[in-house]
């Protein structure tokens, strides 16, 4: 509840604060983050992962605020600080594109060496969705889309994988190999868990065996949404991915209806990293994507997520509150 008040708090001040004021604050603020993405590597791992920083109080994950901090970047780099260029420009130049792969490539190598793979794949579904709403041609996305194929198959050729995290991508398709008491443990108990539920759920709080009994690990971050489904069943969990559909399509109606194209790709950026957590997570969790530890926004425990996603939408909402354009000024078309 500590966490759920800061975040509202947050939530009401980043939303009365003028988006565009953010350009002159990016560079600053993308240093500090890049500064706790380099931090964490000086504490003791937790789960044999280097993710947090202790604060006492709380631990910090400062890969969920870099989350943010990327897409206001990105979101500056790809749309021109001159209203008439950022009018009549639609088309992104080359030198644009890598520069946006650099901003992106820096904060995804650390994620992935804590390792925290889920956060990598964000950072790079958040570029393709930003590139390609800001101008890109079909042959920068192509080529892109073959780098990235290229990419996968280094890091999996420099071993720069974990076993575990090779083991959970071959579970998904080869459930009944891979060590059904261990790695693949997680995804046969999800899917137990949320079969259970059946149409209307055994019960909010009810004593559902997979969830009461702990039988689902992790049911509190990545597998909240089996307790959903166990607890509120089929019709909970199509409640539930409604309410996030909601939210999809307003920030999509706030891009929509942005004042710059600054703004506008702000909020397509938070789209894009809304849709990813929502279909990696609830996919997981039903045996349709690899179990990469993707929380489930505000419903997955976790203080620097649950700050992270307010100050998102705060940043989303002073976008929509700024809508109404100015006498004279030049608006996107």
């Amino acid at each position: 509840m500590i966490f759920v008040a800061a975040g509202l708090t947050i939530y009401a001040i980043i939303s009365n604060i003028d988006y565009r004021e953010y350009r002159n604050l990016i560079p600053i603020v993308s240093v500090v983050v890049l500064i706790a993405l380099f931090a964490v590597y000086l504490f003791e791992p937790v789960n044999g992962a280097q993710r947090w920083i202790p604060l006492g109080f709380f631990k910090l994950q400062p890969a969920e605020f870099a989350k943010v901090v990327v897409i206001l970047l990105l979101a500056a780099v790809l749309s021109p600080s001159n209203r008439d260029e950022a009018l009549f420009k639609r088309q992104l130049t080359w030198p644009t594109v890598f520069r946006a792969l650099l901003i992106v490539a820096l904060p995804a190598i650390l994620i992935l060496f804590e390792p925290d793979l889920g956060t990598t794949l964000v950072f790079g579904f958040i570029l393709f969705v930003m590139l390609f709403a800001a101008g890109a041609t079909w042959r920068q996305m192509v080529a892109l889309a073959v780098a990235a194929a290229a990419g996968v198959v280094v890091v999996l050729q420099r071993g720069w994988l974990a076993q575990y995290q090779i083991d959970r991508i071959r579970v998904l398709f080869e459930p009944d190999k891979v060590d059904p008491l261990g790695i693949g443990y997680n995804l046969q108990q999800s899917k137990f868990a949320i079969g259970s539920g059946q149409l209307f759920g055994r019960g909010l709080f009810a004593q559902g065996t997979q969830t009461s009994f702990e039988y689902v690990p992790e049911q509190e971050t990545d597998f909240i949404f089996t307790a959903v489904a166990e607890q509120l069943g089929f019709i909970g969990g199509i409640l539930v991915i409604a309410a996030f559909a909601v939210i999809i399509w307003r920030l999509l109606v706030i891009a929509a209806n942005a004042r710059d194209r600054f703004g506008a790709l702000i909020a397509t950026g938070l789209a894009a990293m809304m849709v990813f957590h929502v279909f990696i997570n609830v996919g997981m969790t039903i045996g349709i994507m690899p179990v990469t530890g993707i929380p489930l926004p505000f419903l997955s425990a976790g203080g620097s997520f649950y700050l992270a996603m307010t100050l998102a939408l705060g940043v989303a909402n002073s976008v929509w509150l700024m809508r109404t354009p100015v006498p004279g000024e030049n608006q996107l078309g």
